[in-house]
């Protein structure tokens, strides 16, 4: 499985890459913070399948990396081969990126 870390997911944001963000937290968690992705939780990434692109890169991010390893598992079972984890999600974002994110 790819994987980015929170520095190079900065970098893409930065530079204005043309990507997809996608954010499988809860429904609560995605409004406790979030840093701009698309909402899609874990139990419906393959209902939504559709919504994530085939054509482009995709990270795809949780609260640390687990439940975002699961989707791309899934969504790699279905046939994507354009997918990264963030490595340690929004926790590692807050350590590293933003300190005053607030975060559970």
């Amino acid at each position: 499985m790819k994987e980015i870390s929170v520095q190079e997911l900065k970098e893409k944001l930065d530079k204005g890459e043309d990507f997809q963000l996608i954010d499988v937290r809860e429904d609560f968690e995605f409004e406790t913070s979030n840093i701009g992705g698309q909402h899609i939780p874990l139990g419906g990434i393959l209902i939504e399948a559709d919504k994530i692109s085939h054509d482009k890169p995709v990270v795809v991010m949780c609260r640390s990396g687990k439940r975002s390893a699961a989707a791309i598992m899934q969504l790699e079972a279905q046939g994507y081969s354009n997918l990264s984890n963030l490595q340690g999600g929004i926790l590692a974002w807050k350590a590293e990126i933003d300190p005053e994110l607030n975060v559970y």
